[in-house]
């Protein structure tokens, strides 16, 4: 998206092009706020495991409105992480042109958005989904602000393993909006989202580690050194691939579910070994590539989930 104007209310007064263009940069400022590339990650995750709870094709109506309010809520998380981290954002590469941190909305206007969504995301699951995944919501949106932004982020280089709970949660909202309770199955995959982000942010912060560093962040590539940071990668992707083939036995998925899990595991085991011998190799800095295994990370998530999708229907089709 191009970078719009410093402030969204400025250009020609009047009703003209410049009134139209000024408008258009606001709602484009506000939709950054609510961080769409993440939100489309998490329904990456909230998407399949409706299929696995519905044991097919979940009804309609719940999956729209579990998306949409879905959606809301995540937005909600992202625009007040926006306004919590206003400072911070403005010192690094990565996040210096957020909305905030270029002063294309105000930080009063991005709380108010946030706050809003939060009341929208919450009485709409409540009243249009069940109270089960409202609740879901709820802790999910309190968690990323008060435990992950404001408490871990900047304390302890284990922010992004505690904080990254809340990015699970999609996980058990989309299980609890078709089944009204929860069981094992979502869990094993909360547990594969979970052992997933930290290798995944730390690949991500090996290669912005002065940004993280300028702004007092502590990540775990601006406290540790690159053998240590790949080491955890490596067993934290072991985690995630014992935890994805778990959910064979537990969810009685079929063998093409277990087939692509142990190809994809595979996958990115060798991506994840083969970074931590280039870094024992000497490798270090941008030469170790690190953001290969950033976008490996992200396919291998995408297509896990898949997976998870196309197997109960699978499963209808065989039986």
């Amino acid at each position: 998206m191009s970078p719009a104007p410093s402030s969204p209310t400025g250009g020609e007064s009047g009703d003209g092009p410049g009134r139209r263009a000024s408008v258009g940069a606001y709602v484009r400022a506000y939709v950054a706020l609510s961080k769409p590339r993440v939100i489309e990650l998490l329904l990456i995750t909230t998407i399949p495991v409706m299929f696995v709870a519905a044991q097919g094709v979940p009804p309609l109506w719940t999956a729209a409105a579990t998306l949409v309010f879905g959606t809301m809520s995540a937005a909600s998380a992202n625009a007040l992480n926006c306004y919590i981290d206003r400072d911070i954002d403005k010192e690094m590469r990565r996040t210096r042109r957020r909305p905030v941190a270029m002063h294309q909305v105000t930080p009063r206007g991005t709380l108010v958005y946030g706050l809003v969504l939060a009341a929208g995301s919450t009485a709409g699951f409540a009243l249009a989904v069940n109270w089960l995944s409202a609740a879901l919501s709820v802790f999910a949106i309190l968690f990323y602000i008060f435990v992950y932004t404001l408490l871990l982020k900047r304390r302890t280089a284990q922010n992004v393993v505690w904080g990254g709970i809340a990015g699970c949660m999609p996980v058990l909202i989309g299980w609890a909006a078709i089944t009204e309770r929860l069981d094992w199955a979502p869990f094993v995959l909360f547990l594969v989202v979970f052992f997933w982000t930290p290798p995944h942010t730390w690949a991500l912060a090996m290669r912005y580690r002065e940004d993280y560093a300028a702004a007092q962040v502590p990540m775990l590539p601006v406290v540790a050194g690159d053998r240590r940071v790949l080491l955890e990668c490596v067993l934290y992707s072991w985690a995630t691939v014992v935890t994805s083939v778990l959910l064979w036995p537990v969810a009685g998925t079929t063998l093409f579910y277990l087939a692509v899990a142990v190809v994809l595991g595979g996958l990115l085991l060798v991506q994840a070994h083969r970074l931590l011998a280039r870094s024992r190799a000497g490798v270090s800095g941008a030469q170790l590539k690190t953001m290969g295994f950033f976008h490996l990370s992200n396919a291998y998530l995408a297509l896990l989930f898949t997976a998870v999708t196309v197997d109960p229907l699978l499963a209808g089709w065989l039986a």
